[in-house]
């Protein structure tokens, strides 16, 4: 049997859809939409299922063409007058087919993980389990495209049924858009967008997922098998199955992947040394970039009464889960560039002073950007000067970041006006009323 698997795999469509599979997925990763998985392991998993939209009519339609090789070589009835079963036959191409679609992706992942080896740090054990998820999902498209290739042998079949399986898996959400989660179960691509920081699939996500693909994939293998009418009938069973048992094991809520959170990714690692820095651990890499601003952010602040005495990142993840608010801790955001480096690096100082001037989320009245602006360069007895919305991917906001700077530069040339003490009383006076919740307006003018 590894005889025949081996020229199976150098005679049939597997090395070309391997190679395919590889090729525009890795160019999807980095091209289609820029380097989206750069904060880490989760992101490229979910960015690799994201593309699937693309690999999937890919393998379906390899499947298809396959199929077509007996139809071809007009030999379907010397192998229907042999005695060998037409389970052991097909074998080996189900074999091939299904090395061809799991070898191209893992090369493909592997494209993204040579990208982000030495800067991603955390890697959850969901990573595997969304990668062999979107692995099962090709192989199921490559055998079912043998089953439509098998029951329509023509040579328009492949192509029509790619595009229509892109068409389908486009039209999907929308489709699906009361149903979310059922759309979620049939597209193992759905909700893969843009994920945050601390982003996961819920195990029941998956478990609903694999039990479709494996009811579709089982059903694909009797289609092929199947040789009557009540046969083909009954290889529907498999499909149905799976499908009810995802029906039954999935959340019936929407938005399951947006509103997923990983709290392992948010638990907090520190650096060595004092005063204490601390990031998350899906950023945990980024603590060399992070620690030495902040412990001068720190350093600075403590002309303040009470100041805080530590920096910790803000793991707020969608929609509503925040991380505790401490007087003592200014919370930081993180976000990553391309290369999976700091974005912010350059204004890590600035954000930590800033931040020194903020309250809990909870409150309805806080300090004015300009204001905190203000108060910053005040402490470190600079102008201020616009910080740019680095790793935002919103050049269109550097008007608002401009006119928070013209702003804060007037407070800021008032406050240098005054003594020093009285200026440090009115700055000390906005950071107690941020964190109390109080009224700001006017504090510092």
């Amino acid at each position: 049997m590894s005889r025949v698997l081996r020229i199976e795999l150098r005679r049939s469509a597997a090395v070309g859809s391997a190679l395919g599979l590889a090729v525009i997925g890795s160019l999807a990763l980095y091209f289609a939409d820029g380097i989206m998985f750069s904060t880490g392991w989760m992101h490229l998993a979910m960015s690799q299922r994201l593309y699937l939209v693309l690999l999937w009519p890919l393998m379906l339609a390899a499947g298809a063409w396959q199929a077509r090789r007996e139809h071809r070589s007009n030999v379907g009835e010397l192998f229907t007058s042999t005695p060998r079963p037409v389970a052991q036959r097909i074998l080996p191409t189900l074999g091939a087919l299904a090395i061809a679609a799991v070898a191209g992706y893992l090369v493909m992942g592997l494209a993204g993980a040579a990208w982000i080896f030495d800067t991603a740090s955390y890697l959850p054990a969901t990573v595997l389990v969304i990668t062999v998820i979107g692995a099962l999902a090709l192989v199921a498209a490559a055998w079912l495209g043998l089953a439509i290739g098998r029951l329509l042998p023509s040579p328009v079949t492949a192509p029509i049924a790619g595009v229509t399986a892109l068409g389908l898996l486009l039209a999907l959400p929308m489709a699906t858009e009361s149903f979310r989660w059922l759309g979620l179960i049939i597209s193992p691509m759905a909700e893969m967008n843009m994920p945050g920081d601390y982003a996961t699939v819920p195990g029941r996500v998956s478990a609903a997922q694999s039990s479709w693909l494996v009811g579709l994939a089982a059903t694909s293998v009797l289609l092929l098998v199947s040789r009557t009418s009540r046969s083909r009938v009954a290889a529907v069973l498999p499909v149905a199955a799976g499908l009810a048992l995802s029906v039954v094991v999935i959340p019936h809520e929407n938005r399951l992947v947006y509103d997923a959170v990983d709290p392992v990714a948010r638990e907090l690692v520190c650096a060595e040394g004092e005063p204490q820095v601390c990031l998350s651990r899906a950023h945990e890499s980024l603590l060399p970039e992070v620690t030495a601003p902040a412990r001068e952010a720190l350093a600075v602040l403590k002309r303040l009464p009470g100041a805080p005495t530590q920096v910790h990142e803000d793991t707020y993840a969608y929609p509503d889960t925040y991380p505790e608010f401490r007087t003592d801790t200014v919370l930081l955001h993180v976000a990553t560039n391309r290369e999976g480096h700091l974005a912010n690096r350059a204004n890590v100082l600035t954000d930590v002073l800033t931040g020194a001037f903020s309250g809990p989320r909870t409150c309805e009245t806080y300090p004015s950007s300009a204001d905190q602006l203000a108060a910053a360069h005040w402490l470190m007895g600079t102008e201020p000067v616009a910080p740019k919305p680095e790793g935002l991917g919103r050049p269109d906001l550097d008007y608002a970041f401009e006119d928070v700077s013209v702003e804060a530069t007037k407070v800021w040339q008032q406050l240098s006006a005054l003594p020093e003490e009285e200026a440090l009383s009115r700055v000390a006076a906005l950071r107690q009323a941020a964190v109390q919740c109080k009224p700001a307006e006017g504090l510092l003018r």
